[in-house]
């Protein structure tokens, strides 16, 4: 597990997407996550709704299922897939500027709550299915991630992460010129590698039922943000006061380190899908 030698905090997090809010929704729009590439010739929003409609797939969603979707943004995966699998939703932000974001789109069947995952308050087995895109890096205490997201699942329901990852074994220049400022400057407590995950997954209870390496597929999607950044910050003043000034501005620099780590292997990008057991019977979950 790659840890950054400062501390993060779900404060340090909220702050972090609340004081960049204007450039997250300028540069990514209301979906604040990857793409997914598979032609090559799809258009940045196609891509990121690819990536939605992927998971959705990993998960088997029907009409009616209840779904938590944890880390949700502005809600817009959670809406989506509402949509277009007919699945009820409660989405966990740890932004207010999100969350209020969600709540002038609001849409039946999805609920958004400002709410740390970790403290979620929700019945046990209450839920059909789960999501995590891109959030569980910003988990400070990542065992307890999977472990509540166990707890709320129904037996034999889905959960798929989404997530970036570090190399296995990656060299110490990588480390420290790479994966730790990443971590310091997305507000990523730690970034675990694929082994890191399917071991706390398993400790949880969960079994692991798949995993895809889509690095290569996903990796366009920084530099299509940096030139969205550049554009801005010379078109719009509050995108350039946001970027000279703001106390979360470092995370522009993250954008090349970024672009150099998928370029480098020093960084990964997986989709776990996972399952949990039927606990009434012994038997698990659908593999898939």
């Amino acid at each position: 597990m790659i840890v950054p030698n400062i501390s993060q905090s779900t404060i340090a997090v909220a702050d972090h997407y609340d004081e960049l809010d204007p450039i997250y929704r300028r540069v990514w729009g209301e979906h604040v996550h990857h793409g997914l590439w598979t032609t090559g010739v799809e258009t940045p929003e196609e891509a990121v709704e690819a990536l939605v409609d992927a998971v959705g797939d990993r998960l088997h969603l029907e009409p009616g299922d209840t779904c938590v979707d944890i880390g949700c943004g502005y809600g817009a995966t959670a809406r989506r897939l509402s949509a277009t699998r007919g699945a009820t939703v409660t989405g966990f932000t740890l932004s207010a500027e999100q969350a209020q974001y969600a709540a002038a789109h609001a849409v039946p069947d999805v609920d958004i709550q400002l709410s740390d995952w970790l403290a979620n308050r929700l019945p046990d087995a209450s839920v059909d299915a789960a999501w995590s895109i891109e959030s569980s890096e910003h988990m400070v205490d990542k065992p307890q991630f999977f472990a509540e997201t166990h707890r709320v699942l129904a037996p034999g329901g889905r959960f798929v992460i989404c997530a970036w990852l570090a190399e296995t074994d990656a060299s110490r220049w990588k480390v420290r010129h790479l994966l730790e400022p990443i971590c310091r400057e997305g507000r990523l407590p730690s970034m675990g590698t694929r082994e890191d995950y399917e071991a706390m997954a398993t400790a949880a209870g969960f079994t692991i039922a798949g995993y895809e390496d889509v690095s290569r597929r996903v990796s366009r999607t920084w530099t299509v943000c940096a030139g969205r950044l550049a554009k801005e910050v010379l078109a719009d003043r509050e995108t350039r006061r946001l970027a000279l000034g703001a106390r979360n501005r470092i995370f522009g620099l993250s954008i090349l380190r970024l672009i150099l780590a998928y370029r480098t292997g020093a960084m990964r990008y997986g989709i776990f899908t996972m399952t949990k057991g039927n606990e009434d019977s012994g038997a698990s979950g659908p593999a898939g």
